[in-house]
């Protein structure tokens, strides 16, 4: 059964000058999944997120919260939570006083309010800290703080831009979770990322972008089926290396062993950086 739209973009334009940063995009996001916005840094995800929450205006096209409106309006905004690449935290605030001022420009107060910041710090485990000064957090706490400026008012949307960048194995695995648990809670979350792991795992679906345009849009699975070509087996001999593209990696194995020895061999499978090497013609770049 196909779930209802939340968010809606259709045939998006954003240009800086002479720098097209988002050409013509159009998205449906649908209520309660996890949607990846794919790319390397430059690709136009951080421009899309920006006005999707309101932040600037397309030159071209719409964005509708559907059957609230337009993230133009204050009303609308108030339905969206957004974690953004840049921290916004006050670093001479503690944890707690960060969620109480942030939870207070969204209406919250009272009772409320001390419920939501005690909820959102138990979230992100940062309820021992919560009386620390931000500037004494390292940077994977400050990137959890961060998620939980984003839910303090309980939004139904959220978009969080990057919202790894720069953290240990830990706070990452954390954040996974909390991603997680938003979407078992129903919460629709938009993820932008250029780490094709963190897509792979988290998203039910995926958008690839670059250069402002969107290049494919499905699950990750149909995405590598549809883009990741063929699996390939690496087997080594006494005589060097034999590389196979094939579709049955089992099936070309025996086939080698029965013309001779093999020491060593692996299987590489398609996945989401094939997919999008396969799609751009190079390698995902980072800058």
């Amino acid at each position: 059964m196909m779930r209802a739209t939340m968010l809606q973009l259709t045939n998006v334009h954003k240009a800086f000058g002479a720098i097209v940063a988002v050409d013509g995009l159009s998205l449906s996001i649908r209520q309660g999944e996890v949607f990846g916005l794919l790319g390397p840094n430059g690709a136009g995800k951080t421009t899309t997120v920006n006005m999707a929450v309101g932040l600037l205006r397309p030159d071209q096209g719409t964005i509708e919260l559907k059957g609230v409106g337009s993230p133009d309006q204050p009303y609308v905004r108030a339905k969206i939570g957004v974690a953004t690449q840049a921290l916004a935290l006050y670093d001479d605030l503690t944890g707690e006083e960060n969620l109480s001022f942030f939870g207070k420009l969204q209406g919250l107060s009272g009772r409320r309010l001390a419920e939501r910041v005690g909820w959102a710090l138990e979230f992100v485990t940062l309820s021992d800290r919560r009386r620390d000064r931000v500037k004494t957090y390292s940077g994977g706490m400050k990137r959890r703080l961060n998620l939980a400026v984003a839910v303090i008012h309980d939004p139904p949307l959220l978009l969080l831009d990057e919202p790894t960048v720069g953290v240990d194995p830990q706070s990452r695995n954390a954040i996974f979770e909390n991603i997680l648990a938003l979407r078992k809670q129903g919460r629709t979350v938009v993820y932008t990322t250029h780490y094709m792991e963190e897509a792979q795992r988290l998203c039910d679906r995926v958008g690839i972008m670059d250069h402002g345009r969107l290049l494919a849009l499905d699950t990750v699975e149909q995405l590598i089926t549809a883009h990741g070509g063929r699996s390939i087996l690496l087997a080594e001999r006494t005589s060097g290396e034999v590389r196979v593209e094939t579709d049955d990696p089992l099936a070309e194995l025996l086939r080698l062993q029965k013309e001779g020895q093999l020491q060593r061999f692996r299987v590489e499978r398609p996945d989401l950086e094939r997919v999008f090497l396969h799609l751009t013609g190079r390698e995902l770049r980072d800058a």
